[in-house]
């Protein structure tokens, strides 16, 4: 993956424990498999000229040649130590070599030995205590690994007071073995197992046992803080018993046995904003959302309860969604009295979906505030157990993370772990022994907890976003819990989980076992504890109240600040903007973006294209869509307008046509020509993604969200690619407007056209768009020129009208002589919805051709070589919304009763044939009888031969002409 953007750098922040030092040397004691390319040079420079490289280097080759350093005492300086063999035992002074009489027996056995057995021992509970750790609050034991019991090793129970030395482990002085035991038991089998030796930075790994050895895993929690757990575990809990009560049997996707979610979510907000973080941005399937909404969003509990009476349905006729899918947004104040904006990400079912949406929001919200550090905002991603491990999207989510065109500087993850999904038991949903498994791909901590113990939570999430600042990377929490109902209110789970929902019905609510808790230490009082549910039962009634009242009205869905200078709607509110430049300028810019500077050697093909946009800028040469995408981006930049394209091969382009991003032919270095027109306001990003569409595309939909001003576009590398993304048009692109009342106007690139490639890489399923497309949702387009192409862009980015543009872009069309323009017509002018035929004389015209996209080209080149006057050729660039006064000015030029036929590379039942006929039926804009000519209705896009495409396109382009023949029924 590469990317390249102007202004400040975003790549990734500088990685202390990359295995290089600062000052170029290696870093011995974090070496890592990228270190070796590094060693291997500075090895080959040291044979042949030692003074060549730094002198550490040199005592490093020189130690492993076997050699000593001439500037190196002979003797040994300091004493090999062993916990057996503590200072002031008689092993000598620390600056002197030990005698031999250390490495001899101790009580007859052997120190080195013991000492080697001792730190297997240690380090065995660092990689494997988890499995030891009480996490589970329902008692779940497992299987203890024989490496975790000092007999094991050999150590007998009179090993127990074996004097050790104080200072070699992380944690306080501990005198014996049996001590160091106990500690580590403490630090990695109490309530919090942590996974963290899969990390191959030893900085990271020593770090990390550092702070949980020091203190034993356990955060020292003061009053003050204790009341304030117990506060929000009272809010969670009663939120959940009051919704049930009140509302029986309804939906609500109950957190009930995961409450201290709550605390978890209000701790976590308060840190990273005393932090200095600013923004943070919320995904979350169902499960708790409601309790999410009203005590961490701070919905107002009446308005929630207003959607569950659904007193309102004329509101929601044709609309909206259901009340535990909805987003909210809430500027918060810490204790401190650090601001901290919230925005919860509106949500459908599909679960994990979300993650890169709230990523991708995040990005956006960083570069709106010139955050290139990423610190001053973090995503929270709040998933289920089974969907973790289950959905895919999770590990295109995970490897985005440290990607420098999209890493947001560490995103927290937080698994709700019910131990089950829907129906399902772990055994039959994964193949792992943990849900998280999948996020030992990232050299990042897994941190498990037992969500019944609320300061091992808090102690979790204190050291977890510690990591996070500390490393800017993502962080995992794992809070094991239980669902203490069905998959829904309705839902009865001991069909299939008898054992384990009798265990759950045994469970009182966490609040009452933490507030015995507390009792008991004496931190409250019985009357502080009822004070406290008082509270919270009378809040909620007085709200629900309100919400049953006739005065009371659930407010709308409103446009959040940073788009009220645009809107949505009907397409009769669409503007259309002055999209044309001086031709001048548009000279000015390619002429620009030719320039090479002294050092940099452009690979040879990309300086005989140089030469070629040259030519362009003078007036020599026809523009390709190359040049008019480079004309559009840059013209926008320039005007304040932040630009972001990312793909699969988006720097050069798929077809090796864009070639936005030079590479150096020698050194290999990168160089973005477009920034030389970014200003203090826009940024030009082109990235190359990496190999998924439905991470990707998800993570622009989210940065669209919080970019109006800017271009946001997403090119697939060839059109069919977008079936892996349906999900996101399908949920997020083409219904948020509909359901949340959520603008976007991210723009989607699809290659589109029948070429002989295959059925594979045909079609980008333009019949899937054109079904989805209702209510003036999006924008379909198929541009045929490179100056529709142009102005399309800027018309997108231009528009207070804002909706998701798709894109039906060319494959051969980018290099046809006959689909170039001059630069005249690519910076004058507009975007044409409708392209009529001025070729013809309209009155000879017996049939009218009525296309989009390639198939012009080949109608026309047909026309030219066979010399028709009678048939004329029309373009319909623009799909939908269906741009009827257009077709009808085009049409009206021919005589009434000709016939209009729909020509369409696609097979009969793809393509817009169908979306046409169910919006014109037998009669086009009213007078014209209307029919079509396509290949026949397939189950496959295209023949995967070659040859036979092009027979049947022969066949398809001669039946068009054919006036005897009529194209099918409509």
């Amino acid at each position: 993956m590469s990317s390249a953007s102007s202004g400040p750098s975003t790549s990734r922040p500088a990685n202390p424990s990359n295995g290089v030092a600062s000052n170029g040397s290696p870093d011995v004691g974090d070496l890592s498999s990228s270190s070796l390319a590094y060693l291997e040079d500075q090895y080959a420079r040291y044979i042949e000229d030692a003074g060549s490289v730094p002198a550490e280097t040199q005592a490093l080759f020189r130690q492993l040649d076997g050699e000593q350093s001439p500037a190196a005492p002979v003797e040994r300086p300091f004493p090999r130590r062993s916990v057996f063999n503590p200072p002031g035992s008689g092993g000598g002074s620390p600056f002197t070599p030990a005698p031999t009489a250390v490495f001899e027996t101790v009580d007859g056995v052997d120190e080195v030995g013991l000492q080697e057995k001792l730190d297997q021992l240690i380090r065995n509970y660092r990689v494997r205590g988890h499995i030891l750790a009480q996490i589970d609050p329902l008692g779940a034991k497992r299987l203890a690994p024989p490496e975790l019991d000092p007999h094991y090793y050999g150590f007998t129970d009179a090993d127990r007071d074996r004097p050790i030395r104080a200072d070699y482990f992380g944690g306080p002085e501990l005198n014996t073995l049996g001590e160091l035991v106990d500690w580590l038991r403490q630090t990695y089998c109490r309530s919090i197992g942590v996974q963290f030796m899969h990390i191959d930075s030893l900085r990271v790994r020593q770090w990390l046992a550092s702070r949980m050895e020091r203190t034993a895993n356990r955060l020292l929690v003061e009053r003050d803080q204790q009341l304030r757990i117990l506060k929000r575990l009272a809010q969670g809990v009663i939120f959940e018993e009051f919704i049930q009560r009140k509302y029986q049997g309804a939906k609500s996707f109950s957190l009930e046995g995961a409450e201290t979610l709550i605390p978890l979510l209000d701790m976590a907000i308060d840190k990273l904003g005393d932090d200095g973080v600013r923004e943070i941005v919320l995904g979350m399937a169902h499960r708790g959302r409601l309790n999410v909404l009203a005590n961490i969003m701070k919905k107002n509990p009446r308005d929630i309860f207003r959607e569950f009476e659904d007193k309102d349905p004329g509101r929601y006729i044709g609309r909206g969604d259901v009340k535990y899918h909805l987003g909210a947004s809430h500027d918060w104040h810490t204790l401190a009295g650090s601001p901290v904006h919230l925005s919860m990400c509106f949500n459908p079912s599909h679960l994990e979906f979300v993650n890169t949406v709230a990523i991708g929001r995040m990005r956006a919200k960083q570069d709106v505030y010139h955050d290139q550090d990423r610190d001053k905002g973090c995503t929270i991603l709040i998933h289920g157990d089974a969907a973790f491990i289950g959905e895919g999207i999770v590990q295109e989510t995970l490897n985005l993370s440290e990607l420098p065109g999209y890493t947001v500087g560490g995103t927290l993850h937080i698994i709700v772990n019910n131990q089950i999904g829907f129906t399902t038991s772990p055994e039959s949903s994964r193949s792992c022994e943990y849900a998280t498994d999948v996020a030992k791909m990232l050299q990042i901590p897994i941190f498990h907890v037992n969500g019944e113990d609320p300061e091992a939570v808090a102690q979790t999430l204190n050291l977890a976003l510690d990591f996070r600042r500390e490393f800017q990377r993502d962080v995992v929490i794992d809070m094991y819990c239980f669902r203490r109902r069905g998959h829904n209110e309705g839902d009865e789970p001991s069909f299939t989980q008898p054992v384990m929902y009798e265990m759950i019905r045994n469970r009182r609510p966490i609040f009452e076992t933490y507030r015995d808790r507390l009792i008991q230490t004496e931190e409250i009082t019985a009357g502080d504890a009822q004070e406290i549910v008082e509270e919270q039962t009378e809040k909620l009634e007085r709200e629900l109240s309100e919400a049953r009242s006739d005065v009371h009205k659930a407010p709308d869905n409103k446009t959040p600040r940073l788009w009220s200078d645009f809107h949505g709607g009907p397409a009769n509110m669409a503007d259309e903007p002055d999209t044309s430049i001086p031709v001048e300028r548009g000279a000015e810019i390619l002429a620009t973006l030719t320039e090479v500077p002294d050092d940099f050697k452009p690979h040879k093909t990309l300086k005989r294209l140089l030469t070629q946009r040259r030519d362009v800028s003078k007036g020599k040469r026809r523009a390709n869509w190359a040049d008019a995408e480079a004309i559009a981006l840059a013209s926008l930049i320039a005007d304040g307008h932040p630009v972001r394209l990312s793909g699969q091969d988006a720097e050069r382009g798929t077809f090796s046509h864009r070639h936005a991003v030079w590479h150096d032919a020698e050194t290999g270095h990168t160089l973005l020509p477009l920034s030389r027109y970014a200003t203090e306001d826009s940024s030009i990003e082109i990235v190359n993604s990496p190999l998924s569409e439905a991470g990707v595309l998800g993570f622009e939909y989210g940065y669209s969200l919080d970019r109006p001003r800017g271009l946001t576009m997403w090119e697939a590398q060839f059109g069919d690619f977008v079936n892996a993304a349906q999900v996101i048009i399908d949920q997020f692109i083409s219904s948020a407007e509909d359901k949340w009342a959520r603008l976007s106007a991210l723009v989607m690139l699809l290659p589109h056209g029948f070429e002989g490639q295959g059925p594979e890489h045909s079609s980008a399923r333009l019949e899937r768009f054109l079904q989805l497309a209702a209510e003036d949702n999006m924008v379909i387009t198929q541009p045929s020129t490179p100056a529709q192409y142009c102005h399309m862009l800027r018309r997108q980015t231009l528009r207070k009208w804002k909706k998701p543009l798709v894109v039906m872009t060319p494959k051969s069309l980018l290099r046809l002589p006959a689909a170039s323009n001059t630069l005249d017509e690519i910076c004058g002018g507009r975007f044409e919805k409708v392209i009529g035929d001025a070729e013809v004389d309209p009155e000879g015209v017996k049939r009218v051709l009525l296309c989009s996209g390639r198939v012009y080209y080949d109608l026309a080149a047909h026309r030219e070589e066979t010399k028709r006057t009678d048939i004329a050729i029309v373009r319909m660039e623009e799909l939908y919304p269906l741009p009827l006064p257009d077709l009808q000015e085009a049409l009206n030029r021919f005589p009434k009763g000709a016939e209009v036929v729909w020509v369409q590379d696609e097979p009969e039942n793809m393509g817009a044939w169908t979306h046409l006929r169910m919006a014109f039926g037998s009669l086009i804009v009213g007078q014209f009888p209307l029919s079509v000519v396509s290949r026949s209705a397939s189950a496959s896009p295209a023949s995967g031969s070659g040859a036979a495409h092009r027979i049947e396109q022969e066949l398809l382009i001669s039946q068009a002409f054919d006036l005897e023949q009529a194209g099918g029924d409509s």
